[in-house]
């Protein structure tokens, strides 16, 4: 089957298929090299995805472990690459507000049960149902959110007031501090966030993330200790307490086994685990697993264009899905594959999941060895890059595209759902989204459903047709939406018809409002004696047919396979009816004659 990738569930498919079926040393000299590579990317960017989701950064780095293994092994897609990605920081950032790490651990814990239900109930293929201008609407107005949060470290803005929930309360925020903006932060967001821009015109292979951290990060140090430019780092703005003493930055320790329910609330307490917190954390829950479902399946599909390959997507699920149970239980949160890393692997010369393994290796490496240097990290770099990746998540070319060239309702839905993300929320965004392409899908269906006669002019006819006949040429999906409108020329009743033809090869669906309103029309003719012949059924509408008993218990109904064999039964039908007129007219002559002639005799008799 040419979908099967999408029907089926084989556990661990990506890791089976490549892996387990024949592993040499090419692959693995390849897959570490990838490894290498992308983790070094991601070192940075999980560290700035966790701060944008409010949370410390080293929790993004362990959901970069944790979630990276586990989605790799268990997972359907050979190259992706899970663990923090901008798309979630919207989602998740007013969760760890409201809840603290602990809360969004949770919620991430039921989100990863409930993708597995969608796998093992084979959803995977719901990603063709979602239409690309709602997935470039919220993705679009996603971008502009990131982008918009990492304007006050960017800027290295100083603000005591609370971060405000609505998208506009942020932009007040931040229009009230821009009197504070600090110059040596805004350079250092600059130089990060330039040098991302310029790097790949260098076509170098040192990863961009590592050059343009490194440069800004040394920049600032200098700025710091000689000119005291204040610019926050992430030694500045995070700490930790080993041993009771407290210390910058974040710990040298790798991902270690707790319950998530153990981790802080907002108010620094246990989160703790009640069916009241469970309730309130269900709703957020579902928003991300509908989001992890989407974009990783999202970016799998992306992968097989690349690599020529094709994903299992239920077994993606169900590894997302294990990924994000497993890793509350280590430190980490919310995590699925990451596009642009996913896309990095591929380019540096990932060949199996084992590369996603050895870009946790190297994050975990990292963590161990280098805790003590992250804390120099800029945050204004940090957000210099967010920056970047909010840019490329917007894709903006392909927007604009979009809006030059789609039809105008995609153009409608697409900006619909931006708003609705940067306004509302992303859930609303999304389900109202896929509501409205809904409708104006249906709206465009219902206009191509249509009926029309077929005359003696149709080059289908050929031959003239009889003038009690009628053939009627149904086109279009015939559904609740259509069929009233589709089948008003068949209602229209006519005393003069005997046959009616139905040619319904241009009909692919019948839905069970359609299959009423054509039955009962149907029904109606055959009531009033009038006989009816369908051709060129689909196989399809023919079963709801069958299913509706039309096709099987009616007199006087015809099931033909061609519109040519309909009319030729018409005119069969039509010369047997004028043999018999014929015959019967020549008896009616005869007996006449034969009356005329005795009665001609009895006055020639004389009488007796």
């Amino acid at each position: 089957m040419p979908d099967s990738h999408l029907k089926t569930l084989r556990f661990a498919a990506a890791f089976r298929d490549s892996v387990l079926s024949g592993y040499n040393r090419e692959k693995l000299q390849a897959d570490l090299i990838a490894g290498i590579t992308v983790g070094i990317i991601a070192i940075p960017l999980a560290m700035a995805l966790a701060i944008a989701s409010g949370v410390p950064p080293q929790y993004g780095l362990y959901t970069s472990i944790v979630a990276g293994v586990v989605i790799a092994i268990t997972g359907g897609s050979r190259l992706s690459i899970s663990g923090p990605t901008a798309a979630f920081v919207v989602l998740l950032y007013p969760i760890s507000m409201k809840y603290g790490i602990g809360g969004l651990m949770l919620a991430t814990l039921m989100a990863g049960l409930i993708l597995i239900v969608l796998g093992v109930t084979r959803l995977g293929r719901l990603l063709q149902f979602v239409p690309n201008s709602v997935v470039l609407g919220f993705t679009g107005g996603i971008a502009i959110v990131i982008a918009t949060l990492q304007l006050p470290d960017f800027l290295g803005l100083v603000s005591t007031e609370p971060t405000p929930e609505t998208y506009v309360g942020k932009v007040w925020v931040i229009l009230q501090g821009l009197t504070s903006i600090n110059p040596y932060a805004l350079l250092v967001g600059a130089v990060s966030l330039g040098t991302l821009i310029l790097w790949p015109r260098l076509n170098s292979r040192v990863p961009g993330h590592l050059f343009a951290i490194t440069l800004s990060t040394l920049l600032a140090w200098v700025l710091n200790r000689y000119l005291d430019a204040d610019i926050a780092t992430i030694g500045s703005m995070f700490s930790y307490t080993i041993d009771g003493v407290e210390k910058a930055g974040i710990p040298p320790v790798a991902p270690h086994f707790d319950w998530p329910w153990n981790y802080p609330n907002a108010e620094g307490q246990p989160v703790g685990l009640s069916v009241g917190m469970l309730k309130e954390l269900v709703g957020p829950a579902m928003a991300i697993a509908a989001l992890g479902a989407i974009e990783s399946l999202l970016c799998a599909v992306v992968l097989d264009n690349m690599t020529r390959s094709k994903h299992n997507a239920n077994a993606e699920l169900v590894g997302q899905g294990l990924g994000n149970m497993i890793a509350p239980f280590f430190g980490g949160f919310t995590a699925t594959a990451a596009l642009a890393r996913s896309a990095a692997n591929f380019k540096a010369g990932g060949r199996t999941p084992m590369a996603a393994v050895f870009h946790a290796g190297m994050v975990l490496l990292a963590v161990v060895v280098l805790a003590d240097l992250f804390a120099y990290l800029p945050m204004s770099a940090l957000a210099g890059l967010l920056l970047m990746v909010a840019w490329n998540m917007s894709e903006a070319r392909h927007v604009v595209k979009l809006i030059r060239r789609a039809p105008l309702e995609d153009v409608l839905v697409l900006l619909v759902c931006l708003l609705l993300t940067v306004f509302v929320d992303m859930v609303a965004a999304i389900a109202t989204g896929i509501v409205l392409a809904s409708l104006l899908f249906m709206k465009n269906m219902a206009n191509q459903a249509n009926m029309t006669i077929l005359d003696d002019d149709n080059p289908r006819v050929k031959e003239r047709l009889p003038s009690n006949i009628r053939v009627y040429k149904l086109s279009g999906p015939l559904f609740f939406a259509a069929a009233e409108r589709a089948t008003t020329p068949l209602r229209r009743w006519q005393d003069d018809i005997r046959t009616v033809v139905l040619y319904m090869d241009g009909v692919p669906v019948i839905d069970s409002a359609g299959a009423v309103t054509l039955v009962s029309a149907i029904e109606e003719y055959l009531s009033r004696g009038v006989q009816v012949i369908i051709a060129d059924l689909l196989p399809e509408p023919r079963k709801v047919l069958q299913r509706s008993g039309l096709l099987t218990q009616q007199d006087g109904l015809i099931i033909v396979d061609t519109l040519a064999e309909a009319l030729r039964l018409v005119r069969e039908q039509e010369k047997a009816e004028q043999a018999a007129a014929q015959t019967q007219a020549l008896e009616e002559a005869l007996a006449r004659g034969s009356e005329g002639q005795g009665e001609a005799g009895l006055q020639a008799s004389p009488p007796k």
